[in-house]
């Protein structure tokens, strides 16, 4: 997909961060946006600034951390007769700190957010994109999904999965005129952090806004790549399991993260 004008994009997590720059910088593009997250509030007051930029923007309010969520937001989209030429699954969280600090709750919440509910937005949006003829999904993954990440046990796990699934989704399905992209940031402005780990020790310069992973992400996206690791540090980081075995690895990065957050 290399015309954007007039097309219409579904971003889940389109309150903060990632999600919301994408959709201020695709109603740039004259796209129709979809803008999904699960506070309500924070959607609308983005819908209102960008429907006074006479962008055209459709707001429903899910959490997809709750099983059922992402089938009922296909039935409401479907219901209001919406065609999702790009599909973007920002939605995701994350915890850093050793596997017993949390409770079970919050890992089922992270896999349901994190894996279940992209899978099921793709397998249900994409054979819509098939009969059109075209469409694009990005799937935002992360700089962990190259290795397992002690202290982000889970979260690691998860986006190893979206980078796997969404690089074998591009391999199904680049045939039938469908784009398919995992994003994968490293350390991004947002509410993520503060979330994963509100006690980070945070360093000036390690983390790159929001505007600038979604305005490289669509510029990959458009170029057609397959995946794309935002900021040269980090894809030299991601290159690291083809030089280093995976117990040195695990080890360097254990001892970084358990040093910057604390324990």
């Amino acid at each position: 997909m290399k015309k954007l004008e007039n097309k219409t994009v579904l971003i889940t997590g389109a309150s903060s961060g990632i999600g919301f720059a994408f959709a201020q910088l695709l109603a740039e593009y004259k796209m129709k946006l979809v803008i999904t997250a699960r506070q309500t509030d924070k959607l609308n007051t983005l819908a209102e600034q960008l429907r006074k930029k006479g962008a055209d923007v459709q707001v429903f309010t899910c959490d997809l951390s709750k099983k059922g969520a992402a089938n009922l937001l296909y039935q409401q989209i479907q219901e209001a007769n919406i065609a999702i030429d790009l599909l973007i699954n920002n939605a995701g969280f994350g915890k850093w700190g050793e596997f017993l600090d949390f409770d079970l709750e919050t890992y089922n919440n992270m896999l349901q957010l994190n894996i279940n509910a992209l899978t099921e937005l793709c397998y249900l949006f994409i054979p819509h994109m098939i009969k059109a003829g075209s469409g694009g999904i990005i799937n935002v993954a992360s700089l962990a999904s190259f290795t397992p990440v002690p202290y982000a046990t889970v979260y690691s796990a998860s986006k190893s999965y979206v980078l796997f699934f969404t690089e074998a989704l591009s391999g199904e399905y680049k045939d039938k005129g469908l784009h398919i992209m995992a994003l994968c940031p490293g350390g991004t402005e947002s509410n993520f952090a503060k979330v994963a780990a509100p006690h980070l020790n945070y360093e000036k310069g390690d983390f790159d806004s929001a505007e600038f992973v979604a305005q490289k992400g669509l510029e990959a996206f458009l170029q057609g790549k397959r995946h794309v690791v935002i900021g040269k540090k980090n894809k030299t980081i991601s290159l690291l399991p083809r030089f280093l075995s995976r117990k040195s690895i695990i080890n360097i990065v254990g001892k970084a993260w358990k040093k910057r957050i604390n324990l």
